[in-house]
C-alpha cells in the first residue's frame, strides 16, 4: 500500500524534501513507515524518541496502523520563545 509523507524543519532538511511516497507491507504501522525512512536517511535516526508523528492531520503513536492513501507526517522538537 502507498501512503504519503510529510517531513518538517529538521527532518525536511536532512532528506531533501517535504513529501514523499511510501510503500508499506499491509498492516503496517506510523513506526515501520519511520524506519523505512531511517533506513534510507540514517541521519533521521537520531531522532526518533523525540519526534511527534500524525496520521491524516491527528496526532498518533508510533503503533497506530496506517491504509492506503493516508498520509503520515512526522515533526522534530519544536524550541523557541
Amino acid at each position: 500500500m502507498r501512503v504519503t509523507v510529510r517531513l518538517f524543519a529538521r527532518l525536511r532538511d536532512l532528506t531533501g524534501a517535504a513529501e514523499m511516497t511510501r510503500e508499506i507491507a499491509p498492516g503496517g504501522t506510523i513506526g515501520a513507515v519511520w524506519r523505512d525512512l531511517a533506513g534510507e536517511f540514517p541521519a533521521l535516526a537520531d531522532y526518533e524518541r523525540s519526534i511527534s508523528a500524525a496520521l491524516n492531520a491527528d496526532y498518533a503513536r508510533m503503533d497506530a496502523e496506517v491504509h492506503d492513501g493516508d498520509e503520515v507526517a512526522f515533526l522534530p522538537p519544536v524550541s523557541g520563545g
